[in-house]
């Protein structure tokens, strides 16, 4: 009998129970019984009263059962369409002014139109699938179009090699195939914005874990069109004038000229001139850059010397900061640096 098994069983017999007594019952920590019990609750088969550690939770029996989920889905053809009627449209039935606070109603309305109008002027759809669902935890929607795809869109637009230099075009923002009616912004601060973002298009995908603080990106089975997942928690303290501030500051005059870029996503060495031009293309466009070399455990000496000496001498405005930098590869960076001194 699974973990979750064993909560349904207790809760049959007891009636009711705290987190406290199903922690001891069960010998498990805190932390994973709450990770069993928020899918249980989204899945309608218990119920949670009361809130912080004095809540009670009780077995969902299906007379007393009430909805874990509210949903809202709807099919709409691409050519006409505002991207603000469709949120007013399902911001009020599923009640998102009483069910969300300001900063996570900010960040859904946002996100949700950005993510819209991105299908309406890019995707050459036909038409879009829009789905969104709101449970105790969490406020999550699904934008899917059947057009050209998302990283095809980039690939083709700017001549790139494959639909992976197009992914990391994209990741690094101001990326846009309509640049006179657009900024390029949308896809990085929603990127920024939610707790789980997640694109995928082709056989691409690229998911964004902000609560791990991690960046994915996987290969999947070929999907037509593009897919935009984007999830937050209804309690998220997230703040988007606080994600706006932090890459478009007041010191820039509050323009996007900063940026932030997983170094891992650009391939798996980092050791020619071509592979660092690759990841510094488009990058001229910013102020300030930082480098996350979170997962790379090898560096070239032509890949450093081309980001940190050739690239900084041409554009010498520019600050570069690195982050998460193993030691080891730490005196690589170093000797350019040194050299580029001199």
């Amino acid at each position: 009998m699974n973990t979750k098994d064993k909560i349904l069983e207790h809760l049959k017999k007891k009636g009711t129970a705290t987190s406290a007594e199903l922690v001891q019952t069960l010998g498990i920590t805190r932390q994973a019984l709450n990770k069993h019990m928020k899918e249980l609750i989204r899945d309608g088969q218990i119920v949670k009263e009361g809130a912080t550690r004095a809540a009670i939770y009780r077995y969902a029996n299906r007379k007393r059962q009430i909805p874990a989920q509210r949903r809202f889905t709807k099919r709409y053809p691409i050519k006409g369409l505002e991207e603000d009627r469709v949120f007013r449209e399902l911001a009020l039935v599923l009640n998102l002014k009483r069910e969300l606070s300001k900063n996570v109603a900010e960040i859904a309305h946002y996100a949700f139109t950005e993510m819209l109008n991105n299908a309406i002027e890019h995707s050459c759809s036909e038409e879009c699938v829009v789905a969104v669902s709101l449970d105790p935890y969490d406020f999550r929607f699904r934008i899917r179009d059947f057009g050209i795809g998302l990283f095809y869109s980039i690939f083709k637009k700017f001549d790139l090699p494959d639909e992976n230099a197009a992914l990391g075009e994209l990741i690094k923002g101001k990326t846009t195939t309509m640049a006179e009616r657009h900024s390029g912004e949308g896809i990085f601060f929603t990127s920024k914005a939610g707790d789980f973002v997640r694109f995928r298009s082709h056989k691409i995908e690229l998911t964004f874990d902000n609560r791990k603080r991690d960046v994915f990106v996987e290969e999947k089975r070929f999907l037509t069109g593009t897919e935009v997942v984007f999830s937050i928690g209804k309690k998220s303290k997230r703040n988007l004038s606080e994600i706006f501030a932090a890459y478009a500051p007041e010191e820039f005059d509050y323009r996007f000229d900063r940026t932030r870029v997983t170094v891992k996503l650009f391939g798996k060495e980092y050791i020619s001139r071509s592979e660092a031009r690759r990841l510094l293309h488009g990058l001229d466009k910013f102020k300030e850059i930082t480098l996350d070399f979170t997962g790379v455990t090898s560096l070239g000496q032509g890949f450093a010397d081309e980001v940190f000496r050739v690239f900084q001498r041409a554009h010498p405005g520019i600050v570069i900061r690195i982050e998460n930098l193993s030691p080891t590869l730490k005196p690589i960076i170093d000797h350019v640096q040194v050299d580029n001194s001199l």
